[in-house]
């Protein structure tokens, strides 16, 4: 389970393909804290180390992870955001997040608001996700919270600090995001769809 909260934003130094299966190389400070087996959150997608060094480690990528999320986007040097699971004893400070992304989308807009920025997000219906006001979002696995929230959009306002220690910087229009929807928000849209189906 992880809080949507970012530790950092790494690079992509590696990547190779294995029949539908893409092994991703990453660098990052804390390295040395990892251990095999271990799960990371990669732009909001629950990743498993699986083999590491003094300054990288490599997660895969199978092919229903590469289907539901923008990791086969990636390329060399392309940024990521990373958070390491809550420990028990830890504070929640985003939101619970549990690294499944349910789709993506597509960032439509970029405002800038003087000193701040409105990101607007467009995504298919289709799938049974919803956003509500001042509900809760991961957006490559960053926690935030949804402002003018209508059918097929949804905008985040982002404060400096997240803009800058997160890929946030690297989004503009036509770029595919992960959306991982609030889990309370998605039992309740169930709930109601099989009411309405009896």
């Amino acid at each position: 389970m992880f809080s949507g909260i970012v530790e950092e934003a790494v690079r992509v130094v590696d990547l190779e393909k294995d029949k539908e299966n893409l092994h991703i190389t990453f660098e990052c400070s804390f390295v040395n804290e990892l251990q095999i087996d271990q799960s990371i959150s990669h732009n909001g997608v629950c990743l498993t180390v699986v083999k590491k060094t003094d300054k990288k480690y490599t997660v895969t990528a199978i092919r229903e992870t590469l289907l539901k999320s923008n990791l086969g986007y990636l390329k060399y040097g392309d940024l990521v955001n990373l958070e390491r699971s809550i420990p028990m004893n830890g504070r929640l400070d985003g939101h619970l997040v549990q690294g499944h992304v349910d789709q993506t989308g597509e960032c439509i807009d970029v405002k800038e608001a003087e000193g701040s920025w409105y990101y607007t997000f467009e995504y298919d219906t289709a799938k049974g996700n919803i956003t509500v006001e001042k509900g809760s979002i991961a957006v490559n696995g960053v926690s935030l919270t949804v402002v003018n929230s209508l059918e097929k959009t949804f905008q985040v306002a982002i404060i400096p600090y997240t803009y800058e220690i997160t890929n946030f910087h690297n989004i503009f229009n036509g770029i595919i995001v992960n959306l991982e929807f609030d889990i309370i928000g998605k039992y309740i849209s169930k709930i109601v769809k099989a009411q309405l189906e009896k």
